[in-house]
């Protein structure tokens, strides 16, 4: 049996796996990891891993009791295993005693770190993954936390995920449900438009800044609360643009003008506070074709 030790965690590391489809209906949303693409990359690095991993924001310390492999993908952080650093992403095998350390480098707001081996956390509805906002499945961590790992799984020979410089350019985004309650004008000035993304973000939601005031004097924002999914932009009573993420509310009494589509989510969710961000509109059978 090994155990990891948290040493230091920053803000919202918890533990997460690929997440709870299915119980939207009953007021719970997927959750799983913000950079879903970051994560597989992470457990592609060492040619298997568990289903769980740890997703970190700002930075993560952890010590291992015995040997372990370890795959780290997302964002651009400076790592170091004992005091030597190592490029980023990567893999490699710990040995007991063994002292990993992340820190937040250029880019990005989550990372990934997955084992040769399963944490051992009870599921809840089929999964592992940490719901912050109504706390389901793991929780928080923090400095002092103590972590069991199973058995090591078998690992595969396989090809390592290849580091690619990071994606510019608008995000891609479908006409949401309620885009026609906007005028022409405001879905105009709404592509053209350049927005913020603020200092208030987690894992439920990125508020935008609307330096341009797009939204100012829009009216009919608000109506009957319904069903709301990840990369749903909603519109809020003073015209605060808010993009829902993996653990967002099940419904929703805003407008949503467009859904950020979900080949292009995970890499709104690594946009950092301060980053000007644009927007495109594609069609539905567009949004589609790209995810597959």
């Amino acid at each position: 049996m090994t155990e990891l030790r948290i040493l230091s965690a920053g803000p919202l590391t918890s533990v997460q796996d690929a997440g709870r489809p299915g119980w939207l209906a009953h007021g719970i949303s997927a959750s799983g990891p913000m950079d879903r693409g970051a994560f597989a990359r992470a457990g592609q690095w060492i040619g298997g891993a568990g289903a769980t991993g740890i997703e970190f924001t700002l930075g993560l310390a952890f010590e291992t009791d015995a040997s372990l492999a370890i795959g780290l993908d997302g964002g651009s952080y400076r790592l170091t295993i004992n005091g030597q650093q190592l490029a980023w992403p990567t893999r490699a095998l710990l040995r007991a005693g063994d002292r990993v350390d992340i820190a937040s480098g250029p880019l990005g707001n989550y990372g990934y770190v997955r084992f040769g081996a399963d944490i051992e956390i009870d599921a809840v509805l089929g999964s592992c993954s940490t719901n912050t906002a109504v706390g389901l499945g793991g929780r928080i961590l923090a400095a002092g936390d103590r972590l069991r790992l199973g058995p090591p799984i078998a690992r595969r020979s396989a090809p390592h995920p290849r580091p690619t410089a990071p994606i510019e350019g608008p995000f891609r985004v479908v006409w949401g449900l309620h885009a026609d309650r906007f005028s022409g004008e405001t879905r105009d000035r709404f592509v053209a438009e350049a927005f913020v993304v603020g200092t208030r973000l987690d894992r439920m939601g990125v508020q935008l800044i609307d330096r341009q005031q797009v939204f100012r004097g829009a009216s009919a924002l608000s109506l009957v609360s319904d069903a709301v999914v990840p990369g749903d932009i909603q519109i809020l009573g003073d015209g605060t643009p808010i993009v829902l993420m993996r653990d967002h509310q099940p419904t929703g009494g805003y407008p949503r003008i467009a859904t950020v589509i979900d080949a292009d989510l995970d890499r709104f969710a690594q946009a950092r506070p301060g980053t000007e961000v644009r927007f495109r509109p594609v069609s539905v059978a567009r949004a589609q074709g790209v995810l597959k």
